[in-house]
């Protein structure tokens, strides 16, 4: 039986795939006609092809979560299905931006190559296609089994992409002698904190799944705690998004506030998960040497001077993805796959 479903969904995903194809090919080519256009620079195909190819992928999560998973908050409570409707409409907004951001970083890094490049609107258009069905068929799959895990690489991979692309566009190129900050100053500065803002918005929706697994797994009686959970997530999101509305050269102390708040709202909400989950010393392990690592990092940058404050983002970053990466292999091994409707009005109330 297993098999069978299996085989239907890879089915489903290879029609996804042609579809978006097809449509990203069409849609391409209409929005580049009237003449041939250069594969990088000023007029380029690039902008438009990424916002076909992201706006694609949004449609295919949305039918794909359609397909699979309809009706699965009919049962619950109104305040839990609003925070899971929420946080699917999240995941589709990420997914619109790892798919144009993917599209912008792979242009700019081919445009190296390619340069003089002139591509007319059929040309354009079947590169709009390739990129919409790649991206159609990661959203689609996204959609069948929406896990934490699932939207924890989210995040990973949207970072990955969008920090590049800020990397390579960057207009200046010694900006890792102070901080990533500086990447969201001056006219590129929008690729930095565009990505800021979704991550932020991934962070928080990171949260709500990982309260999700926990309500699995503990029920209504831990409501409460899951309850501080998130919204410790929720705020560290939302810390980080405010990282990328407050530009650095506009309004620094504000921008800094943000940042540092951002800092402490994911140790909280690390500490916080890992109180839920008292009972596995591997997760207490890993969260102690977070903390520990983590204010040894501030120490060496802040007061012995031996960190520049780039190095310092970069050593942090890299530290809570590799504990936020153990914490959801963890949930995708003891969260139950079964959705868990609460019993309660409130989940502040018993």
């Amino acid at each position: 039986m297993d098999v069978e479903r299996m085989l239907r969904q890879q089915r489903r995903m290879l029609w996804a795939t042609a579809v978006c194809f097809a449509v990203g090919l069409l849609a391409g080519t209409v929005a580049l006609w009237g003449g041939t256009r250069p594969f990088s620079g000023d007029g380029s195909v690039l902008m438009p092809i990424a916002v076909v190819a992201g706006i694609i992928a949004a449609a295919a999560f949305a039918v794909s979560t359609r397909m699979h998973r309809a009706g699965e908050t009919a049962p619950m409570p109104t305040w839990q299905a609003v925070v899971s409707d929420v946080s699917t409409v999240a995941v589709a907004l990420a997914l619109v931006g790892v798919a144009g951001l993917g599209v912008l970083l792979a242009g700019e890094v081919l445009a190296t190559g390619l340069q003089g490049l002139q591509l007319p609107a059929i040309g354009g258009g079947l590169l709009a296609g390739v990129a919409s069905a790649l991206g159609g068929r990661f959203a689609f799959r996204t959609g069948i089994r929406l896990s934490t895990r699932d939207v924890a690489s989210l995040l990973f991979s949207f970072l990955v992409i969008g920090t590049l692309f800020a990397v390579l566009t960057a207009t200046d190129t010694t900006w890792w002698d102070r901080s990533f900050s500086q990447l969201g100053i001056g006219a590129g500065g929008w690729a930095f904190n565009g990505t800021v803002i979704i991550a932020g918005l991934l962070i928080a929706t990171t949260g709500s799944y990982v309260g999700r697994d926990l309500h699995r797994m503990l029920g209504d009686a831990a409501l409460r705690g899951i309850a501080v959970v998130v919204v410790a997530w929720s705020g560290a999101g939302l810390a980080l998004a405010a990282v990328g509305l407050l530009p650095l050269d506009q309004v620094p102390v504000p921008h800094a506030i943000a940042a540092f708040a951002t800092l402490g709202l994911i140790v909280a909400a690390a500490i916080a998960t890992t109180v839920l989950m008292g009972e596995l010393r591997m997760l207490r392990a890993l969260t102690v040497v977070l903390a520990v690592l983590i204010a040894v990092a501030v120490v060496l940058a802040f007061v012995l001077r031996m960190l520049s404050v780039a190095a310092l983002e970069a050593v942090v970053v890299g530290l809570v993805l590799l504990w936020l990466s153990t914490l959801v292999q963890l949930l995708g091994i003891l969260a139950p796959d079964e959705s868990r409707p609460s019993s309660r009005r409130s989940p502040l109330r018993a």
